[in-house]
């Protein structure tokens, strides 16, 4: 062991041996000496045979030794041993000369004349202490806490503790290991006369708490404590309930009540008025102001509202993030004004059919609001290219834009839509009818916008093949794509969106007469990831095109209305079971919603086929067919709306829900007499999708027309892209 400055003083005579009540910190504390000397000397194992003592005593005595024995240590006094302070070792004789908090709630009581005696002994060796550790060139491995490699000087300018001078232990108070004792477990006590549970930080409590969806298992937690009624009662009131007029009552009352223990305004964050709708007027919307920090309001059809109260809601409060003012027609300029100059973090804005709101006031919601997420423009045609552009340059974080109906936006807008927001993933353009091609067209020819994955084109009655090519070329990524009504769009335009690829779930291609059997092989073909596919009024399509999207493994939802070219030979293919991948198993098919509406050549064979082969059939819709018109099938149908006139009644015929269920049964048991005697089309053990050689001869010519015609389309298509290119 290497020598100490610390030792080189004159060590006093030992105290007389008390065996009975002699033990020093680290015998008396093994788990305190362990967890601190481990630190200190940086021993490496937790092992009392490994470790030194580095108690303050022992190391004074110079008694440090390799196991520390109570037999080394009964030489000393518990009267010189002091608890460790909190912060470590380092603080051994600082603890004395400087006492803390800490220090006083493990040390006992420091007495007047032990103070005097620490200072004096520090002023004695201040001066002698610096040389003898710079002359020192060696420590043992029990001095090396004090050394001034380990960085500790600053803690051993203050230390009394580590001094030679033995009159302050020798003059200190007497301690009594039981006194430790008692004091450690009245501490040990007192912290566990607290519950585990309500020592829990606010954060998991109210994490626990958001698990309950019982407001009474709420109102019961509120019971248990204040703790718990603080950390559940903002649950409580995150979103009051308001779906009728007691409630609304009751929460009215409630923040205008005074001198309240939580402050009740503060707490509701999600206000939904929508149930009561046309109930609601400004004398209800109006007590509700009070309450600053709502973040979603919901005022859908709450038709009798003004700007009176919606003003006033949003002048005070500032933490809008979602407005719905939905078919509120009375809603102006006002209104949007307010918003725009308060709710600077609004993301979400709904004003659909909102007729008197015009582009000044959404021009300035626009340069306000710029975190704009989602909006929703539907049906306020009065709107021009002017504010839609200013939402496109000013908000750069848009997802979702829904413009059906607005009749006077142009081009320009949308294609600025596009180019100006990188993260546009949901345009929905429905019946804009002054969209052309040039909309697409006017796009940079090399850019691609991945994050667009809904487009929306129902109804865009101008746009042809060029516009849809354009669009898919720009947008790869594309999973739903509507093209419904647009009548002028051609097999040319399928071949293009077989470019998205496994990419596509959901296309609507409704009303598109002048698509055939050759793009729909091929789209089933590039395409084969397709979950809905509408195909009504395309009258062109045969039972060819049906047998092919019945080879599509994942299609759950088919619209065939109105195709009066199919027959039976079409729903059989579509019942038949399907093999998973090209050795795997044969599954039945996953149909769900099957829409065969004036389809007047099927049979109730084919139907009753596919009921009894579609397990996970929940809508059939035969509106129109003629052989389901029969009154004890008609049982199991759904009522017709009531805004059906007579003819329409006389015909309708949809089953949905449990009427499909009923209707199995009963085919399966009474009504398919006519059927029972019929052989099955087919078994679970056979996976082809013919029957005869013929279909199979002419579905590869027809797959071999689509792909010719695709290779003219895409020379064709390089001709557009290059023009694109130079506009």
């Amino acid at each position: 062991m290497g020598s100490d400055p610390l030792m080189t003083a004159q060590t006093p005579a030992p105290w007389p041996v008390k065996r009975a009540a002699s033990f020093p910190c680290c015998v008396l504390s093994p788990r305190l000496f362990l967890s601190r000397s481990v630190k200190r000397v940086g021993a490496a194992s937790t092992d009392d045979k490994a470790l030194p003592c580095v108690c303050c005593v022992c190391r004074e005595r110079g008694l440090s030794q390799y196991p520390p024995t109570a037999a080394a240590c009964t030489t000393i006094t518990p009267a010189a041993h002091f608890p460790p302070h909190d912060d470590g070792l380092a603080h051994f004789g600082s603890t004395l000369a400087r006492p803390t908090r800490d220090s006083c709630a493990d040390t006992p009581s420091m007495t007047a004349e032990h103070a005097k005696l620490a200072r004096v002994r520090q002023a004695n060796t201040a001066r002698s202490r610096r040389p003898q550790r710079d002359a020192s060139t060696s420590r043992s491995d029990s001095s090396a806490s004090t050394s001034p490699e380990r960085g500790y000087d600053d803690e051993d300018k203050d230390s009394v503790m580590l001094q030679s001078n033995d009159s302050l232990s020798s003059l200190a108070p007497s301690v009594s290991p039981d006194s430790d004792d008692e004091a450690r477990r009245r501490a040990i006590e007192e912290q566990n006369r607290i519950s585990p549970v309500s020592r829990l930080p606010a954060e998991l409590i109210i994490a626990v708490f958001a698990k309950l969806s019982s407001p009474a298992d709420l109102k019961n937690c509120m019971l248990v404590s204040k703790t718990w009624a603080g950390n559940s009662v903002g649950l409580l009131w995150h979103r009051p309930s308001t779906n009728k007029w007691p409630n609304v009552k009751s929460v009215i009352q409630t923040v205008q009540t005074a001198n309240t223990f939580f402050d009740y305004s503060s707490l509701i964050k999600r206000l939904n008025l929508a149930a009561l709708g046309a109930e609601v007027s400004d004398g209800t919307l109006k007590p509700l102001s009070s309450c600053k920090r709502v973040e979603r309001l919901t005022l859908t059809n709450c038709t009798k509202l003004t700007d009176l109260s919606l003003e006033a809601m949003l002048e005070h409060n500032r933490y809008i993030l979602a407005l719905d003012v939905t078919n509120v027609e009375s809603i102006t300029d006002r209104s949007m004004l307010a918003l725009a100059k308060h709710a600077v973090r609004l993301q979400g804005l709904n004003i659909t059919n909102c007729k008197k709101i015009t582009d000044d006031s959404l021009e300035a919601v626009a340069k306000n609001c710029r975190h704009l997420k989602r909006l929703k423009l539907n049906g306020c045609s009065q709107l021009s290219d002017r504010s839609i552009i200013a939402f496109a340059r000013n908000c750069r974080y848009i997802l979702e834009i829904d413009l059906h109906d607005c009749k006077n936006l142009d081009d320009a807008s949308i294609t600025t839509l596009i180019t100006e927001g990188p993260n546009l993933r949901e345009l929905r353009l429905a019946h804009c009818s002054k969209i052309t091609d040039q909309a697409f067209l006017r796009l940079p020819a090399e850019a691609t916008y991945d994050c667009l994955r809904i487009l929306d084109l129902t109804g865009c009655d101008q746009l042809q093949d060029s516009g849809v090519q354009k669009i898919v070329y720009a947008a790869p990524r594309l999973r739903n794509l509507v093209l419904a009504k647009c009548r002028n769009i051609t097999d040319r335009a399928v071949m293009a969106i077989t470019r998205l690829g496994k990419n596509l779930h959901y296309i609507h291609l409704g009303h598109c007469s002048r698509i055939t059997d050759v793009g729909v092989a091929q789209l089933v073909k590039l395409c084969n990831r397709i979950r809905y596919i509408d195909l009504a009024c395309c009258t062109a399509l045969t039972d060819a095109s049906v047998m092919q999207l019945a080879a599509l493994p994942k299609l759950k939802r088919i619209g065939l209305v109105k195709c009066a070219a199919i027959t039976d030979r079409s729903i059989l293919a579509l019942a038949k079971p399907k093999q998973i991948g090209s050795s795997g198993p044969i599954a039945p098919s996953v149909l769900e919603r099957v829409h065969l509406s004036y389809c007047t050549n099927l049979s109730l064979a084919g139907i009753h086929a596919l009921l009894n082969n579609c397990p996970r059939l929940t809508h059939l819709s035969l509106t129109g067919v003629q052989a389901f018109l029969r009154s004890d099938l008609l049982a199991f149908c759904r009522e017709a709306p009531p805004e059906f006139n007579d003819h329409q009644r006389d015909v309708f015929c949809v089953f949905s829900g449990v009427g499909v269920q009923r209707l199995r049964v009963f085919m399966n048991t009474n009504g398919g007499e006519d059927v029972d005697n019929e052989e099955d089309p087919f078994s679970l053990n056979d996976g082809t999708m013919y029957h005869e050689d013929e279909d199979g001869d002419n579905m590869v010519v027809v797959t071999a027309q689509a792909n010719t015609m695709a290779i003219d389309e895409e020379d064709e298509f390089g001709n557009d892209s290059e023009m694109a290119g130079q506009d």
